[in-house]
């Protein structure tokens, strides 16, 4: 990466302190690539979630990012714009820096190789997709919306998650010849890779299910609200109607993150298997809280202390010397 040490340290701390612990522990050969994917797709983020900006304006600057990204196109528009209309809104400086210096980081994923640049492509693609979705299906209009189906909900966490797992997983292939567990494929790990990625999106909006419906959405399917004999109208004037309608949600959130307890344990080497533990240890922990918590707390929002999450970190390094230890301390996460 071009300047990395500034680009994908000092920046890449401002925008995620906890996921930017996670990508300086991964082996050199993967952790450029990964990290500037991972800024590009903070940029997409923070394009789709500055809500103070109408929606149109958002999908359009969207759909130029997509444009810079997939075919090329130049950014010097983009860039205006988001100079006008963004920057001047945004509150978190890390993110405000993150846009400023978009141009470098485009310039940074222009010059890496063929394979970074067709992979990040390829990540980026249904990133954008699933957050252009989420502007189109949840106008900001006063009103409380949800997915409409199971299936609709699936999707949503592949596009914005599930298919960071596949690129996390090709990529090390392609990069540091990963070795697997024997008797383990590269195929299937994918998969697991996917689920993992799904079952942390899941945790997400599990956890936000309040504060989501505060700002209009509601990610859990319509389907199932309207099974129960509730209104969008009653979800919006209590949200915690919908609690009754997690426990599913919350079982297959657990079910996909064992598969990503798998897939970490089925890793070979040890500062990969580290790096990849991070987030599940983090999801598991999550897991729990909104499994324990009270109806007041879950409305008031749930978080793993800071505290927690530091003592997690060295934890999982010890953890991590060895490939069962990490099941270990997952269980001791989710006791």
């Amino acid at each position: 990466m071009s300047d990395e040490k500034d680009l994908g340290g000092k920046l890449l701390a401002e925008v995620s302190r906890s996921f930017y612990l996670t990508l300086k522990a991964l082996p050199e050969g993967v952790r450029e690539p990964l990290s500037l994917a991972y800024l590009m797709a903070r940029a997409a983020d923070t394009l789709a979630d500055t809500t103070v900006v109408p929606g149109e304006v958002r999908l359009g600057c969207l759909r130029d990012f997509d444009g810079v990204v997939q075919v090329g196109a130049e950014e010097q528009g983009l860039m205006a714009r988001l100079k006008s209309e963004f920057m001047p809104l945004q509150e978190d400086e890390g993110e405000r820096k993150l846009l400023d210096r978009l141009p470098e980081v485009v310039k940074a994923y222009r010059a890496s190789d063929d394979v970074d640049r067709t992979m990040t492509r390829g990540v980026l693609g249904p990133i954008v997709k699933g957050q252009m979705l989420d502007i189109e299906r949840f106008p900001q209009d006063g009103q409380v919306r949800a997915l409409v189906t199971a299936a609709e909900l699936d999707e949503y966490t592949w596009l914005v998650a599930g298919c960071v797992g596949e690129f996390w997983t090709k990529l090390c292939v392609a990069k540091l010849g990963a070795s697997f567990a024997s008797g383990t494929t590269a195929d299937e790990m994918v998969r697991k890779g996917v689920n993992y990625g799904k079952g942390l999106q899941l945790v997400n909006i599990l956890r936000d299910v309040a504060k989501d419906g505060r700002m209009g959405r509601c990610y859990l399917p319509l389907t199932e609200i309207e099974a129960v004999g509730l209104t969008m109208e009653e979800v919006r004037a209590k949200p915690a109607v919908l609690l009754p309608l997690t426990v599913k949600w919350r079982e297959l959130a657990r079910e996909y993150l064992m598969d990503g307890l798998a897939y970490v344990e089925a890793l070979e080497m040890k500062r990969l298997r580290y790096a990849t533990a991070l987030p599940l240890l983090l999801g598991f922990k999550t897991l729990v809280l909104i499994e324990r918590a009270s109806q007041a707390e879950w409305l008031a929002g749930l978080k793993v202390p800071r505290g927690e999450t530091t003592k997690l970190l060295f934890e999982a390094g010890i953890a991590s010397a060895t490939r069962n230890g990490i099941s270990k301390l997952a269980a001791k996460c989710m006791g």
